[in-house]
């Protein structure tokens, strides 16, 4: 192992902060939970800085004498175009050589990495912790006194290089940490493979824990630790760095034998603040309505069972959910105007669904297709609610110029998937109730049409693969995915083009359609009062 000279910790602390700006939400369903045995892992990237730009890595030259950088920041705007023979980490800092096992997979690469070609998905949730509190003072030097190397992105990028499952993964990433300790904030991966779901939770510097949720789990984590028991005789469904309990005991944080139950969340990252509990027990409630779980409560299971089998679309409209029908539905209130806006800033809850998500991804994976086949992924830009899918393949040989380029501090670019795709939502955002119908059933016209055609294309390329056609058939999954992909992007930008042209100046189609009543209510309630002019101090 090479060693380079690093940044001094200060510059570890501004780039953890940066780091922090993400904030998202992460779902997961097993095998046993799915209409089609499918397993489905998900992650709406929550970011104000991310760079959107979508990236295929390819398999690496490994074996005696090859190594790869480890980075600290490495995904923060640099271009993977040429990976791995240009090395332009962007704002990233190699800290590190490590060796490179004799082969590597190929997986796709954005914000965050989140599928290989072995089937293998991923996403991320960041914990929230209670930083105000004595007690996370106490904790939190202990933590992350260290000068640590791994990352939630190294980590990631890692675990999909070299695993062929999720619980590989899992073992790839508790790897690194046990050597080089994880300097991130604490994160959630929620990880899948067509057989096997695993949560995944890194602490801080050595401490770690995995564990296997039954087949017919569905998951949630919301930007807190959710990992509240470890059963250390279980090795088969649970993983965990070996000093995950002398930690707490040797630091004075838990008492062996004691009232209270061992708690890697409650010890290492406490916090039940309703940024994170709410968003919880909405993707339960969604799922498992008979269960009444209390949305004031502070704790939630680690999973429930749904009450239904769960479809694609399922997850995906519960990825778009912003409590819409509850008491907390952030598109009606004062502050998503007359017409609806749950993409509003300001709003007071915290939904899933959010003005400023990045992307959403939806890892598919069918365990009894070959690799190159069930490495899918469902993938779309921006706030879930008014965005659509597409599919795309981890073992496919090229991507569409649109998911390569812009970037969101440079000018708005009409052939960017993300300005595409932002440009329609914030276009809704002039009237919510009128756009977003008609952006639902565009976009489900199509989608309905994907999720029948690449079912067809799985098994069609099943087959050739099993014919020994290999490289024929990631060729047609490859040529469906790109030019289906453009095709939906180009249906797009007309879409925004038709809603601009329909709700110009904030009206609908020249008309003004009027306040309602119960808004003209909160108008002329004083509390939308112009503010009053400032006062000029005399001169002195």
């Amino acid at each position: 192992m090479k060693r380079t000279k690093w940044l001094l910790p200060l510059m570890l602390v501004v780039m953890l902060l940066v780091q922090s700006a993400s904030a998202c939400t992460i779902v997961m369903v097993g095998k046993g939970a799915t209409v089609d045995g499918s397993t489905i892992t998900t992650h709406n990237d929550d970011s104000t800085v991310a760079d959107f730009r979508l990236w295929i890595i390819p398999p690496m030259e490994g074996g005696e004498g090859k190594t790869r950088d480890l980075v600290i920041d490495s995904h923060n705007y640099g271009d993977y175009g040429d990976y791995p023979n240009t090395k332009d980490y962007g704002s990233g800092l190699p800290v590190m050589e490590i060796e490179q096992p004799e082969t590597t997979n190929q997986y796709l690469h954005s914000r965050y990495s989140f599928i290989n070609d072995k089937g293998v998905a991923m996403g991320e949730a960041t914990f929230s912790v209670d930083r105000n509190s004595e007690y996370w003072k106490k904790v939190s030097p202990l933590i992350f006194a260290g000068d640590y190397l791994i990352d939630c992105w190294n980590a990631q990028d890692i675990a999909l290089e070299r695993a062929s499952t999720a619980r590989e993964a899992v073992e790839v990433m508790g790897d690194l940490i046990d050597k080089y300790g994880w300097k991130d904030s604490g994160e959630t991966i929620n990880i899948v493979d067509g057989n096997e779901a695993w949560v995944f939770e890194a602490y801080g510097g050595y401490l770690w824990c995995a564990v296997r949720l039954p087949d017919d789990a569905f998951f949630v984590a919301a930007n807190r630790a959710r990992i509240m028991e470890v059963d250390f005789e279980d090795k088969e469904n649970y993983l965990y760095s070996a000093n995950l309990k002398s930690f707490a005991i040797d630091n004075g944080l838990w008492v062996e034998g004691g009232d209270v139950p061992f708690s890697p969340a409650e010890l290492y990252a406490p916090y039940n603040g309703k940024y994170s509990t709410r968003r919880e027990w909405r993707a339960f409630d969604l799922v498992a309505p008979s269960l009444n779980l209390d949305p004031e409560a502070d704790r939630f299971p680690l999973y429930v069972v749904p009450e239904k089998k769960l479809s694609v679309q399922d997850v995906f409209e519960i990825k778009g959910d912003y409590y819409a029908g509850t008491p907390y539905d952030v598109s009606r209130t004062a502050y998503a105007g007359d017409y609806g806006n749950p993409l509003n800033i300001n709003n007071p809850e915290r939904p899933i669904n959010m003005f400023r998500t990045c992307y959403v991804m939806l890892g598919h994976i069918k365990a009894d297709l070959p690799d190159e086949a069930k490495s899918l992924v469902w993938y779309g830009y921006g706030a879930p609610d008014s965005t659509f899918l597409v599919p795309l393949w981890a073992s496919q040989t090229r991507l569409p110029e649109l998911y390569s380029t812009g970037s969101r501090y440079e000018d708005f670019d009409r052939n960017s998937g993300w300005w595409i795709n932002s440009y329609v939502q914030q276009t809704a955002t002039s009237n919510y109730d009128y756009a977003i119908p008609i952006i639902h059933e565009r976009r489900q016209a199509f989608m309905d049409e994907q999720y029948k055609k690449v079912e067809e294309l799985q098994a069609e390329a099943a087959k050739m693969i099993n014919d020994g056609k290999k490289d024929e058939a990631v060729a047609m999954l490859t040529d469906y995915a790109c030019a289906n992909a453009e095709e939906r992007f180009a249906t797009w930008l007309k879409l925004g083009d038709e809603l601009q042209g329909d709700l110009m100046w904030g009206i609908v189609n020249m008309k003004n359609p009027g306040y309602s009543d119960w808004y003209k209510g909160i108008l002329n309630s004083g509390t939308a009062t112009l503010k009053p002019e400032p006062v000029e101090e005399p001169a002195k």
